[in-house]
């Protein structure tokens, strides 16, 4: 675990283990996340990623040990008070119908999948929703129909939704899921562009050419266990991710980007 920041303790998993139907799927996660870092989450297909998002974002108790989320200990609080505070990006976030951009951005204000009926924005939730809207380069989009924008269109129309709450925690889960190359691209930065307002952060993958340039810690997770957790440059090796990926991986970093190839 680590503590090198000093900055206050948005998130923090001490000996966490999670069980479903008698199967053991987390087993003893330890990792602290301070004010302003932007930490990346890395393992293999089923390592148990997702559970800790889920545990991250107060949808999800554990088994055993204690999740602190925001200075509230989960067990000893509404979580309904905790997710308030907690943006969530997911590309597979599930909407009806044909929403504006600007309407999917609004949600992210209401808390809601959809707007509520007889909600009407304020001038100021207006004109915080075009402000993200154009933050994310999407300013010539913002009365596009949802069923009309690209795949990477929505992930940053969703990231806009996902601040426009003031979060004090952005969660962002396989962000670049489905994506080309240059949407890809576009979509980290945007991430990358996020450092400037100092969110905390959480994003899950499993690809290091994902990681955002600004990344500052990462955790490494294998069947349940972290295998490293800590500064990025400190984590982020050939001998940690080939251990927590039980595979021969040469880690490169060129402009602050990584990239992994097999070792030989």
């Amino acid at each position: 675990m680590d503590r090198s920041n000093g900055g206050q303790a948005v998130l923090a998993l001490n000996a966490v283990t999670f069980r479903r139907n008698g199967i053991q799927i987390l087993d003893g996660v330890d990792f602290t996340v301070r004010t302003g870092e932007r930490w990346a989450l890395l393992g293999e297909n089923g390592a148990g990623k997702s559970t800790i998002l889920s545990l991250c974002g107060g949808l999800a108790h554990p088994s055993s040990g204690t999740v602190d989320i925001l200075g509230h200990r989960v067990g000893r609080v509404d979580l309904r008070e905790i997710r308030c505070l907690i943006g969530h990006v997911n590309p597979r976030h599930p909407l009806r119908g044909a929403p504006s951009v600007t309407e999917v951005v609004l949600t992210g204000i209401t808390g809601t999948i959809e707007l509520p009926m007889r909600w009407e924005p304020t001038d100021t939730d207006l004109k915080k929703a075009h402000s993200l809207i154009t933050d994310i380069g999407l300013d010539s989009h913002r009365e596009a129909p949802w069923p009309t924008l690209s795949q990477g269109e929505r992930g940053r129309a969703l990231i806009a939704r996902a601040l426009a709450g003031d979060p004090q925690l952005l969660l962002l889960d396989e962000p670049t899921t489905g994506l080309d190359l240059a949407a890809r691209e576009r979509l980290l930065e945007t991430l990358d562009g996020l450092a400037e307002s100092n969110v905390t952060s959480l994003l899950v993958t499993h690809h290091l050419e994902e990681l955002p340039a600004t990344t500052t810690h990462a955790a490494l997770i294998r069947q349940g266990t972290l295998t490293a957790a800590g500064p990025v440059k400190q984590v982020v090796t050939s001998e940690n991710i080939s251990k927590a990926f039980d595979y021969p991986i040469r880690v490169t970093r060129d402009e602050g980007r990584w990239g992994a190839r097999r070792s030989r």
